[in-house]
């Protein structure tokens, strides 16, 4: 169904020359045979190359069956509709940003902290298509299920933070205060994979030092979280290392 290989010209004889299996004929080329789980996936890869740089509106089930190099009638048969493709494509960009953002469970808060940062960094950067998507695609209300794909993912981030900084649950203020840095995090995400005319050490050193400015300042505005500023503070001072 839209898999099928380029076959070459048969000899008379009915028999192909050998070497003339699986090769290239006339410049024709020959579909590799993948699993039902590849073909798939490469159809959300070219989903998300799409959706990563067009509203998905503008994105039709053409344009995704030409850019996988297969049929449209190949894509209904997988999924449905395009809006099943959406959310396939969205859950497979999170599902490996939930991965890569594992919390190491060692070292002190801020390098555990940077660690995870680095590993956000990390998909944005290798996977620049399926975080773009997941950002930035999607309609303005997002309260169904794209809404719920992308709210997961903040509120695995943002659990994933509390737990770098060794925080059970967190007070209203400090809540607002972190969930205003993530914004920050996707938005600087977003720009460098526009522009890259920063380093990327230099933007995660940025964002972990805004982090530290943001905890300092909503210590004025709730005194746990000035307490919690001054333990990170504490455990950030190495040993031997004269204080500030």
């Amino acid at each position: 169904m839209g898999d099928r290989a380029v076959a070459g010209s048969k000899p008379k004889n009915g028999r192909r020359s050998a070497g003339s299996s699986g090769a290239p004929r006339g410049g024709q080329r020959v579909r590799r045979r993948l699993s039902v789980d590849e073909r798939r996936d490469e159809l959300i890869e070219a989903a998300l190359q799409l959706f990563s740089t067009r509203p998905p509106e503008d994105v039709s089930i053409d344009d995704v069956a030409a850019a996988a190099g297969a049929s449209r009638a190949l894509v209904y048969h997988y999924f449905g509709g395009k809006y099943e493709l959406y959310l396939a494509a969205l859950n497979s960009a999170a599902g490996q940003l939930a991965v890569l953002l594992e919390p190491p469970t060692e070292g002190r808060p801020l390098d555990r902290l940077r660690i995870s940062l680095e590993r956000y960094f990390d998909f944005a950067e290798s996977h620049a298509a399926g975080f773009t998507a997941l950002l930035r695609g999607g309609p303005a209300d997002r309260s169904g299920e794209v809404g719920e794909i992308v709210d997961g993912i903040r509120r695995l981030l943002l659990g994933r933070i509390l737990q770098a900084l060794d925080v059970d649950s967190p007070q209203p203020i400090l809540r607002i205060t972190l969930r205003s840095w993530m914004a920050s995090v996707e938005t600087a995400g977003l720009d460098w994979l526009e522009n890259r005319d920063v380093t990327r050490a230099d933007l995660e050193r940025l964002l972990v030092d805004q982090l530290v400015v943001l905890l300092h300042v909503a210590g004025h505005h709730e005194p746990a979280i000035s307490t919690l500023f001054d333990g990170l503070a504490e455990k950030e001072q190495k040993p031997g290392e004269p204080e500030d």
